[in-house]
């Protein structure tokens, strides 16, 4: 078991040690990897600050996020750090934050910063069926994570400000999903696609990825989940429950891939493969996914007593006899390509060779989530 307190502490110590330009939860930026500004990473820890600092009424949580937020998003709306040329679907990500900031402030800047990085979606490249590419650099490709970083923020703008003109056009690229990257052995999906079937980790017949990878899996289960949560079913009752099964089915398939630990593997499929190991960002997702899912009503009960089981787990691991927490085993990053970087083939040997840090936000942010999900219980 644990308390509510250390992982009160725990979030604390975090914030304690971030700025709004130096977040202690963004490795890659602290290690020079990436520069810090809008990025997808801090998009998903300050997505989970918000949702965490409105169930607890921690409001330093709430501030932090408005704050860092706030800085980046100019009167007119332009957004600091921000590169729409990049055509980069995890950039839209931090959006999300952007509806729940505007409902608590009521600043039109907000408002005008939705518009600004909405006009993205409107020109993104997409492949010949209509799936958006994952980057302008990555032509053709379709990768699980971009389902996350931008199909609840375009299903909560369609229903919010576009009257669900474009709702079609949301579940008919889950659909292509289901139909080019789910395994119909394990019902688990491949981490990417490439829809010209040229790009050297794809398999040229059906330009699938080689592996499932957590994380990927995750990120669309989330996806699902938080478009399902955003949309107005009236009038697509069919499309909205497509969604539904497709939640339902992945879960399922994910199930049968938990460790005796309550975690699951890097690699879903090889969990008695070395090197493979339990990894801490997947299973966290899966635990946030199987609360919230059976809270709105898309899992069986018995799934929330799963993801109690699996949230608590984590706990045990992380947090030692003192009561202190640190969220370790996580990946800091996994990717397909591009050209220029072979190694990231897509090979079980590739996803073994990526680092393994602690608090990374990849981790935290669904980790509170989660905890954000408990609190609600």
């Amino acid at each position: 078991m644990y308390s509510n307190k250390a992982l009160e502490n725990y979030i604390e110590k975090l914030l304690e040690e971030s700025t709004t330009e130096r977040p202690v939860w963004n490795v890659e930026s602290s290690r020079g990897e990436i520069k810090p500004g809008w990025n997808y990473i801090d998009g998903v820890m300050i997505k989970a600050l918000l949702d965490y600092g409105r169930i607890s009424g921690n409001t330093r949580c709430t501030a932090f996020a408005k704050d860092f937020i706030g800085s980046r998003v100019a009167p007119d709306g332009t957004v600091a750090g921000y590169k729409r040329e990049k055509y980069n679907l995890d950039d839209i990500n931090a959006g999300k934050t952007l509806f729940t900031l505007l409902s608590l402030t009521g600043e039109e800047k907000y408002r005008k910063a939705l518009d600004f990085i909405y006009r993205q979606i409107k020109e993104q490249p997409r492949t010949f069926e209509g799936n958006f590419w994952h980057k302008r650099i990555y032509p053709e490709q379709v990768w699980l994570d971009g389902f996350y970083m931008v199909m609840p923020f375009y299903m909560q703008y369609e229903t919010a400000f576009n009257n669900r003109e474009n709702y079609t056009d949301i579940f008919r690229q889950f659909k292509n999903a289901r139909r080019r990257m789910k395994d119909s052995e394990t019902g688990l999906y491949y981490h990417g696609y490439d829809a010209s079937r040229s790009i050297f980790w794809c398999d040229p017949q059906t330009g699938l990825s080689a592996n499932f990878w957590t994380r990927s899996i995750g990120w669309f289960l989330m996806a699902l989940l938080d478009t399902v949560e955003q949309c107005d079913k009236t009038g697509f009752e069919k499309e909205y429950a497509m969604l539904c099964d497709m939640f339902r089915e992945l879960t399922e398939a994910m199930l049968k891939y938990r460790s005796g630990n309550n975690f699951w593997y890097q690699v879903p499929d090889k969990g008695g493969t070395e090197p493979n190991y339990e990894e801490t960002s997947g299973t966290a997702i899966m635990a946030y996914s199987l609360l919230k899912g059976a809270r709105l009503g898309l899992l069986p009960e018995k799934c929330r007593d799963i993801g109690r089981e699996v949230f608590e787990s984590i706990c045990r691991r992380y947090i030692d006899d003192d009561g202190n927490m640190t969220l370790g085993g996580i990946c800091l990053v996994a990717g397909l390509g591009p050209d220029s970087n072979r190694r990231r083939d897509g090979s079980f040997e590739y996803y073994m060779s990526e680092p393994v840090v602690e608090n990374d936000a990849k981790g935290v942010g669904p980790f509170l989530l989660a905890y954000t999900e408990m609190l609600r219980i």
